[in-house]
């Protein structure tokens, strides 16, 4: 912990479209050393955390330029590389010549992180700065890349990345499981009115309360396995560097992290306002846990950003499928529901068989795929539409939002899928099955 490290990607003008930094790290062959600079002020780096006080090193996020490789002698932009930058003194802590720093200021929460932005003007690091794992450069200038071009390089990049979004998502539940806890306590305890001359109920009891509480106490529990599911998964790419395995990491971490980060953010407020004028105290938490939480909805990927990624690899999926390619792990239930989906009528219409079977999980989780294979196979129709007057960008936004309900319908699906699994794997013990069952019922409910 002595000197900290820390990472630098978005930029003053640039958020989520990473691939536009404008950061240069051009090689310089004569010296044998990288040149980082700061080109305007839109590319100073921005909300750099342990940057503007602690931090002594930055694992800086910039174009990697090779002079006179490109056509006809221009420099050859070889896209976004990561470079270790020393920012200040290991001893005296004093900031490096050629480095500007400075505090972003008071934020709304997180206040124990120091965001900082970060100006570099020609700022020279030996060449073996450059992280090389998916792209080097040789003594005499020469790039090499296992990895042919520059898009697969960005990806695999940003997919080292992929632990935070699977933090976040972690962490998220967390925040949940308290707020709620604190609500559901507080409504046993709390009373309020009764029948006439009788003493007052517990504010729980009343049917308006539990429709607000129970649905995202069983939301937490859903959660709860599905990031476990996540972990398992991120933990077993990081021990077999799976590609397959990382692709589908990449996009299920994003998915959930999107998903449940939004999803809390809104049932702070909402437990908040079940606590009454007590909630509003600072010593329950809420303005805490909102505050410090809200920005998980932004870093490590916007959500809205980040849902378009999970509609992306679920529309490659869909073309996979016809082409009768392997779909990822997570994906592989699109194989069946779609040709159900193609082949059958609405399963909810078509077999509607009385109460019990409706409450059948595997019914369920049929009629949450069923209605993702009918969100990808409409919006894959109407892209096709409209790509022929609009282009691809175009066609796009104009199916924006239905993308957008096509990938929370995807993420609904696999939470419940995990929920299931885990209510059928603790089946046998006394106490936690009925708690389990409740939860997934109340689930359904908040879907």
């Amino acid at each position: 912990f002595e000197n900290v490290i820390f990472i630098s990607v978005c930029c003053f003008s640039t958020g989520s479209n990473v691939q536009a930094l404008q950061t240069t790290a051009t090689f310089d062959p004569v010296t044998d050393e990288f040149i980082v600079d700061t080109p305007n002020d839109g590319a100073i780096k921005w909300w750099i955390g342990n940057a503007a006080l602690h931090g002594k090193f930055a694992t800086v996020f910039a174009r990697l330029i090779l002079p006179l490789q490109g056509k006809g002698g221009e420099p050859a932009d070889m896209g976004i590389h990561a470079f270790i930058v020393p920012i200040r003194d290991l001893e005296t802590h004093a900031v490096l010549p050629g480095i500007e720093i400075n505090d972003c200021g008071h934020k709304i929460g997180l206040n124990g992180v120091d965001n900082g932005a970060l100006r570099f003007r020609s700022v020279r690091i030996p060449r073996d700065n450059l992280l090389n794992r998916f792209g080097d450069v040789a003594r005499d200038g020469k790039y090499t890349s296992s990895l042919p071009t520059i898009n697969r390089r960005f990806a695999a990049t940003l997919g080292e990345l992929v632990g935070g979004r699977v933090g976040l998502a972690y962490s998220s539940v967390g925040v949940l499981k308290v707020s709620v806890t604190i609500a559901v306590r507080y409504a046993l305890l709390r009373q309020q009115f009764g029948p006439p001359k009788e003493p007052e109920i517990s504010v729980l009891d009343y049917q308006s309360h539990q429709h607000k509480l129970m649905p995202m106490l069983a939301s937490a529990y859903a959660f709860h396995f599905a990031r476990s599911y996540l972990v398992d998964m991120y933990s077993e790419m990081k021990k077999t560097n799976d590609e397959d395995l990382s692709a589908d990491v990449h996009v299920l971490s994003s998915g959930l992290k999107s998903y449940i980060t939004s999803y809390t953010a809104k049932a702070i407020s909402i437990c908040r306002e079940s606590c009454g004028g007590h909630g509003y105290a600072a010593v329950n938490r809420f303005g805490g846990l909102r505050n410090d939480h809200d920005i998980f909805q932004t870093f490590e990927g916007d959500n809205t950003v980040l849902l378009q990624q999970v509609a992306g690899d679920l529309l490659k999926q869909y073309q996979q499928k016809f082409k009768g390619g392997t779909l990822s792990v997570t994906w592989n239930y699109l194989r069946d529901s779609m040709s159900t989906y193609l082949s059958q009528p609405n399963p909810v219409t078509a077999r509607w068989e009385g109460e019990d079977h409706l409450r059948d999980p595997k019914f369920q989780l049929d009629a949450f795929r069923y209605r993702t294979s009918k969100l990808l196979h409409s919006v894959a129709a109407r892209l096709q539409k409209h790509m022929k007057t609009l282009g691809g960008f175009g066609a796009w936004n104009r199916c924006l939002n239905h993308l957008l309900t096509l990938a929370e319908s995807h993420i609904e699906s696999v939470i419940l899928a995990r929920f299931i699994e885990a209510v059928k794997r603790y089946r046998f013990c006394a106490v936690t099955c009925p708690q389990l069952h409740c939860a997934y019922h109340h689930c359904l409910l908040a879907s």
